[in-house]
């Protein structure tokens, strides 16, 4: 994306929808009619952790609807392509989308997308928080986070922190905690995991800031990867001697992937109400809470309204960080 700055001011859609939604859960939203066949599109590649996320969740959502749960993965450009095809997808509850809020929330600050995320999507349901974590590689000798910042402040610039990127979360919290601190800390961006992972068993940087993950989580366990810090709003039940960003006073930089299913935005509020309740009744269940709990994913739930405002406030963040760091897209 080219870095196209732009504002427009938040119509508030999302919330207004969601809140319609929500009223109209008293109102008969469970006799609503839901298709029989239902497109969910995953804004990711097949066989990562959101997509096996995704497809657990389809796969509850089928049983308890009487439904057939299709998916189909979009990926590309941080999720902004799966979000633009539930976008301009027909608004008869057929179609429903699983994405991380980012391409609704950060992606608009860093260049013109094909949709207007305000307008055109619908929250539907908040289903997870994947945490940040802050991983310290062989390159360090860092014990536990202040340690890593108080070498970084004797030596200006020679901590290298890795990313997956320009303006990914990764970045976003390197910058906060940039913000809070005024070390001097390079960035290395990459593009994608895969490598990135790779070099840091080969201790190619200091630290790396990446979604968790059983990849990751297997490098903990076997001591070759040194977990430092997690940006969540609880410390990890895998993790429980690592403490949130919050817990280590930079609230700003304590951030978490938080993800959800969407709609079209001129979807019924009934069927809106009703796939809301699908969905807080499937993240109820033991199987699929286990299932996001292994791969160190949170289920979080809650109403259509709640998740529209999480992600006004998102959006609204996300623009000052944007401008603050003058972070760029590729």
């Amino acid at each position: 994306m080219t870095d196209m700055h732009f504002k427009f001011k938040p119509s508030w859609h999302l919330a207004a929808a969601a809140a319609a939604a929500a009223l109209c859960a008293a109102a008969g939203a469970h006799a609503q009619t839901v298709p029989k066949t239902i497109r969910l599109i995953v804004a990711y590649p097949a066989g990562g952790v959101s997509d096996v996320v995704a497809r657990a969740l389809g796969d509850r959502l089928a049983a308890q609807l009487g439904a057939t749960v299709v998916v189909d993965n979009r990926a590309g450009a941080s999720g902004a392509i799966g979000m633009d095809a539930v976008a301009k997808a027909a608004p008869d509850g057929a179609t429903l989308g699983f994405s991380a809020i980012s391409p609704l929330v950060l992606s608009p600050h860093l260049g013109k997308l094909p949709f207007d995320p305000l307008k055109d999507i619908a929250p539907v349901a908040s289903v997870m928080y994947s945490p940040v974590l802050l991983i310290a590689t062989p390159a360090s000798k860092a014990k536990d986070f202040r340690a890593l910042l108080a070498d970084a402040k004797a030596q200006p610039g020679a901590v290298r922190w890795a990313t997956s990127g320009p303006a990914s979360l990764g970045h976003i919290v390197l910058e906060q905690v940039r913000a809070a601190t005024g070390v001097d800390i390079t960035h290395v961006p990459y593009k994608g995991g895969g490598q990135q992972l790779n070099d840091a068993l080969g201790g190619q940087f200091e630290i790396l800031s990446t979604n968790a993950s059983p990849t990751l989580t297997s490098h903990i366990q076997s001591g070759k990867l040194r977990p430092l810090a997690v940006g969540a709003p609880a410390r990890l039940e895998s993790l429980p001697q690592v403490p949130t960003l919050g817990e280590l006073g930079y609230n700003a930089a304590n951030i978490n992937s938080l993800f959800g299913v969407f709609a079209p935005a001129a979807t019924p509020p009934a069927l809106i109400a009703k796939y809301n309740a699908e969905i807080n009744k499937a993240l109820a269940s033991p199987e699929l809470r286990a299932k996001l709990t292994a791969t160190d994913n949170v289920p979080t739930g809650g109403t259509s309204a709640a998740f529209a405002k999480e992600i006004a406030s998102e959006f609204e963040s996300n623009g000052r960080i944007v401008k603050a760091a003058n972070i760029k897209a590729d």
